[in-house]
This record gives structure tokens, sequence and C-alpha cells, in this order.
């Protein structure tokens, strides 16, 4: 098994040109993903997040996402936090829970440029994986499934990665359709 820390992951950022092939963003939520826009900035325009952009306004996360980064970010969509179980997202919301939504995001947040070429290189093939060290303590597992991410959280959830690659001013979005969780 491959480790890949945070502090190593730094070194992937060469190979982001490969999954970047044609040097355009993909559209995300029917509308484009401006590379000169931050991760903040870019979200806010994606009809498929709004979830997550209200989850990072409710968890003070704003200003943190709009920094400088390189920041990667695992971007569950709207469809992806309604699948959590009945009443789960209005509980996290809640200003009483802050910390706990926090956590639940910075899960889905790496504290380096991880496009997905160089990560599936370092994964090498489909025996393989790569573990992700998020900036809220979490450890994903990343593997290759068919041609496509697959991500693992600490309590077995998994979530795949449906739009990759998408370059923001200060780090990278990957788009997943599934909430990772720290482990219980």
């Amino acid at each position: 098994m491959k480790t890949l820390l945070a502090a190593s992951a730094l070194a992937l950022t060469a190979g982001a040109a490969l999954a970047q092939m044609d040097g355009e963003n993909p559209m995300v939520g029917g509308a484009p993903m401006l590379p000169t826009n931050n991760i903040v900035q870019n979200a806010v325009n994606s009809a498929d997040h709004t979830t997550l952009v209200a989850a990072v306004q409710a968890a003070g996360l704003v200003e943190t996402l709009q920094g400088p980064g390189p920041f990667t970010v695992f971007a569950p969509t709207n469809d992806a936090f309604a699948a959590l179980p009945a009443g789960t997202l209005d509980t996290l919301l809640m200003e009483e829970n802050r910390d706990q939504l926090t956590q639940i995001l910075t899960c889905h947040v790496v504290g380096a440029e991880l496009f997905s070429g160089p990560l599936i290189e370092q994964i090498g093939s489909e025996d393989l994986v790569a573990q992700i060290t998020t900036l809220g303590g979490c450890v994903i597992t990343a593997r290759i499934v068919g041609d496509g991410l697959q991500l693992t959280d600490e309590n077995g959830n998994t979530a795949n990665v449906t739009i990759a690659d998408v370059d923001q001013s200060n780090g990278v979005i990957h788009v997943i359709d599934a909430v990772l969780l720290p482990a219980s």
C-alpha cells in the first residue's frame, strides 16, 4: 500500500497538465469553472453544489477556501448530501453542531493540489491504493475502479469522482457522488 500524505502530495502537481489535456475546465452544475477563480467563487456558480456552499458558509470555511491554498476539494453534490440519513444535514447545519460540520467538510479538503493524472500514476493499478490525509485528519483511500477514481472513507463508505480536475486559482476540485465521513 502506498501512502500519500499532504506534504508529499505537493510533488504530484508537476503532472497536472496530463489531467487537463484539452486545457479547458469541465462545466460543473451547468456553469463554467474559470481557472482564474478560487474554489468558493466557482462553487457558488454550480447548481449541483448549493448544499456544499451552504455548509461551507455555516462552518465558517469560506475565507479559508478563498485563501491561497493550494487545496484539493472533493466536492459532494447536492444529491450526495440528500443521500445522508433523513435529518442529518439539517442537524449539521445547526450552529451548535458547527464543529462536527467543520470536521466533515475538512475531511473533503487536502492541503495540496492533487490532479487525477498524477494520483492515478501514484496508485499504479487497480491492485494498489493511495492514502490521502485530509486537513480534517481523515485518511481517505483512493483506488482506480474501471476508468475512474473511487474514494473510501474511514468507515468504508465510497464516493466516485464524477468530474475530475476542475482547476482553480488556489487548487483543484473533484466532484464526488457521496459525502465522506470521519471515523465514527
